[in-house]
């Protein structure tokens, strides 16, 4: 299938009516449950010239990036990447997770950040970094897993250490992330975290180019906790669900960039003590009410005019 032929039939819609080698023994790694978003089914291949085609089905669609300038257009959830820049499978002191799904691209900037951070994790006693999820090669709303990472500059890290192999394709599918958290609970595991995990976290949110750094609530009063000296870093720290397995990198958009949306900075302060409170009741953990209204899937005119193009480029 032709893909890039498919990208231009939907906008034509639009406009009339928007490795590594394999090692010969599988390695000791811990293994648990993964997250719902692993597990999920992508939808069905998208039809050409079919203009009810989701653009999530249109951009997982697209193998290759956009051979245009670099540029991270719209928000980071609704948005799409041109020129996208591949973060290679492995570096010296990374390994790219799930290599199948084609995620492992980004803004030249998030590459070069992974790049500064992966070089400085070994310092930190840290062997290196497991990366899972970045953006699709040119962006845009994926088939599954995430509402963000449209625009090259959000980034998955797993919590856990890169192994001393070279993990194999068909491995790098099976192996699975650890949570930080006490089975059935949401209280610290101290059998899985430890102060390098901290150390990393805090390495990875001192970089001028990062907006903010999602982890679970718990793993956040963790930091909190253990944060001694300058504690400005903990502001780009933000509490959010199920990030127990991993922790979410989000960078700034680009100085001078137009067009690409900056999220609102975080509330000053470094966001422990009161602001934490309400994390620990249970309002934030109650399952959302049944009968629901569905959200409507993202279509191509649902995102800046400008995906268009970038979905089109040949």
């Amino acid at each position: 299938m032709n893909y890039f032929a498919l990208g231009a039939a939907v906008l034509s819609v639009v406009a009339l009516t928007g490795w590594t080698p394999d090692v010969k023994a599988e390695p000791a790694i811990p293994l648990a449950k993964p997250d719902a978003a692993v597990r999920a089914a992508p939808p069905a291949a998208a039809r050409i010239g079919d203009p009810k085609a989701t653009a999530k089905q249109l951009f997982s669609a697209a193998s290759r990036p956009a051979p245009i300038e670099s540029r991270s257009i719209g928000s980071y959830a609704r948005g799409c990447l041109a020129g996208g820049e591949p973060l290679a499978a492995d570096g010296p002191s990374w390994q790219v997770i799930r290599l199948s799904r084609n995620r492992n691209w980004g803004h030249p900037d998030l590459i070069k950040y992974m790049e500064r951070l992966a070089a400085d994790a070994p310092k930190l006693a840290w062997r290196g970094l497991m990366v899972g999820d970045m953006a699709q090669p040119r962006g845009g709303p994926m088939p599954s897993g995430h509402a963000s990472h449209q625009i090259g500059l959000d980034a998955d890290i797993w919590l856990l250490e890169m192994p001393k192999q070279r993990l194999s394709k068909n491995q790098r599918e099976k192996v699975s992330a650890v949570s930080m958290l006490r089975e059935g609970t949401r209280k610290i595991n101290p059998d899985t975290w430890s102060e390098r995990h901290a150390r990393l976290i805090r390495r990875a949110a001192s970089d001028r180019a990062v907006a903010r750094i999602f982890v679970h609530p718990t793993i956040k009063q963790a930091l909190c906790d253990w944060a001694k000296g300058d504690r400005s870093w903990l502001r780009r720290i933000r509490p959010w669900y199920r990030h127990h397995y991993h922790f979410h990198v989000r960078l700034s958009c680009p100085k001078g960039l137009a067009g690409c949306t900056d999220q609102a900075a975080p509330p000053p302060g470094d966001g422990c003590g009161k602001a934490m409170a309400w994390w620990f009741t249970e309002a934030p953990w109650r399952p959302a009410k049944p009968g629901g209204k569905k959200r409507r899937e993202m279509r191509l005119s649902d995102l800046p005019k400008t995906c268009s193009a970038v979905l089109a480029a040949q």
